[in-house]
């Protein structure tokens, strides 16, 4: 008896101490890459002044005259990433409706995991799929299309992003009180009615959530920009034209032969920082519309 109680002591003070570790992992973690992104960062600065990297519109770091101009990445990540969006959140969002009011339990049950096999499918295949497939298909519909360009990246980074609308804002939906919905029914409301009008405002902060964190994702996405968006680095709003974004810049720096400590090595960590603050910023967004239109039933 006064063994147990002697282990059960002592697992009582080790279990805290091991669950405290692994919290203290993840921070310690962060506390490394923004550390390391911040460093690196502060150094390339201090060789290229900060102000031309955020008016200059030309980004050359690697051959003939070098400039520093962050905003040709900045735009074609922001071009894939709006054309994601218009693709992800209408086809999310109607998959999410279609789940939570229309499919019945079986149907629910087998639908909902088959559609979040996508999200576990190798981005570099989805990358490959846009530049075999989905590109062949849209240069027979857009004579002139170049292999390489914004539009047929930006529709596979929506297909790739929509499980995670549809997930959430189903989950979002899936959590409205069925009296709402009973009520609705009781004064005459179709089916439609009660998706549109009642469940979709009741759930809007999860939905809404759903839809800036697919931006945060689509933002983020490497692979499949890399292989099928080009890596011509130009200041456009023309999905039709071959674009490099953020992450293509880093994958293509960090493959080459870069000297370690020179300006094109540090420029790696200024668009890496960029891509950090852009994306923490999303997040924080995405929690403050959370809490902000958040119902509670």
């Amino acid at each position: 008896m006064q063994f147990k109680n002697k282990r059960k002591s002592l697992m009582n003070w080790i279990m805290p101490v091991l669950l405290f570790l692994c919290a203290a992992t993840s921070i310690l973690t962060t506390i490394g890459i923004v550390y390391t992104l911040l460093s690196e960062t502060l150094s390339f600065f201090a060789k290229v002044p900060f102000i031309d990297f955020i008016t200059q519109t030309r980004w050359n770091p690697l051959m003939g005259e070098k400039t520093y101009g962050i905003w040709p990445l900045l735009s074609g990540t922001l071009l894939i990433t709006v054309i994601a969006c218009l693709v992800a959140v209408p086809i999310g969002l109607a998959a999410a409706i279609y789940l939570s009011e229309y499919a019945p339990k079986r149907v629910r049950k087998i639908v909902k995991p088959i559609l979040e096999v996508l999200a576990g499918v190798p981005t570099i295949v989805y990358g490959y799929f846009a530049l075999t497939l989905v590109t062949p298909t849209l240069q027979s519909l857009i004579p002139g299309l170049p292999i390489f360009n914004a539009l047929s990246a930006g529709i596979v980074v929506g297909i790739m992003t929509i499980p995670m609308v549809s997930s959430l804002s189903e989950d979002a939906m899936s959590a409205v009180p069925r009296s709402l919905r009973d009520g609705a029914y009781a004064l005459g409301a179709t089916r439609f009615e009660v998706a549109l009008k009642i469940v979709l405002p009741a759930a809007f902060s999860g939905v809404v959530a759903a839809a800036v964190l697919a931006f945060s994702r689509a933002i983020g996405e490497t692979m499949i920009v890399t292989v099928a968006a080009g890596a011509t680095p130009k200041l456009t709003a023309n999905p039709m034209e071959s674009i490099q974004t953020m992450t293509a810049y880093i994958v293509q720096v960090s493959l080459g032969d870069t000297p370690h400590g020179s300006i094109e090595y540090g420029s790696i960590f200024a668009v890496g920082m960029t891509l950090f603050v852009i994306t923490m910023l999303l997040n924080i967004t995405a929690q403050w519309l959370a809490k902000r239109f958040r119902e509670e039933y």
